[in-house]
């Protein structure tokens, strides 16, 4: 089956750049900012301004896009109940499922979110991880490691709050587990167990591209 040109989107084009460039010089003009002042942003360590710039139209692509991708650093080093912690999450986990999360590979990981179609879920609202695996197979996805999620979701904390996330993998007796980053009643939360049931509509979840 062809896949379609957003599951294969590249990057920003220097096309794009290009227009961008020339609306925001053409804003900028008509804006009448005062020139002291844009020097003195223009002057601030980092270009803080410019970050936020690229932030607001992140958000504004995101929100009209199938996939939301991430690179994230990742310190393989720690434990799985380390890296669960470091996110700043209410921990709902079962020790040895924790204990036995695949650390991944990689101190730098692109992840790639997407949410499935409704005509990809095993039944209408509920998806089996059998079907998930599918679902990644068809974006040329593997399944991302746990670290590598957490890792993301320790760097943007606020993201699960609209983008509930999650991964899964067999362990050695080949059952399904999972990580899951939620918000549920204000309090932000990661759940690392066995999987038993099956995954509602309203999650987003996490792979990594294969090799070609």
């Amino acid at each position: 089956m062809a896949k379609s040109a957003r599951t294969q989107s590249k990057s920003i084009t220097n096309s794009q750049i290009a227009q961008i460039n020339d609306r925001l010089a053409t804003q900028l003009r008509n804006s009448g900012l005062p020139a002291e002042g844009v020097q003195s942003v223009l002057a601030t360590p980092g270009g803080v301004a410019i970050d936020e710039m690229v932030a607001v139209l992140r958000k504004r692509v995101e929100a009209n896009s199938d996939l939301v991708v991430r690179i994230v650093s990742v310190n393989r080093a720690r434990s799985g109940n380390e890296a669960l912690k470091a996110t700043s999450r209410t921990l709902y986990v079962a020790k040895d499922v924790v204990d036995a999360m695949p650390n991944g590979e990689g101190d730098q990981v692109e992840l790639v979110f997407f949410k499935p179609k409704p005509e990809e879920y095993t039944r209408p609202g509920l998806m089996s991880d059998d079907d998930l695996d599918k679902a990644l197979a068809l974006r040329n996805l593997g399944a991302a490691d746990p670290f590598s999620v957490a890792a993301h979701n320790e760097a943007d904390s606020a993201f699960a709050d609209e983008r509930p996330n999650a991964t899964h993998w067999k362990d050695k007796d080949d059952r399904w587990c999972y990580a899951a980053f939620d918000r549920w009643n204000g309090e932000r939360l990661v759940g690392v167990y066995r999987c038993d049931g099956g995954w509602g509509d309203g999650w987003w979840f996490v792979g990594v591209r294969k090799s070609a």
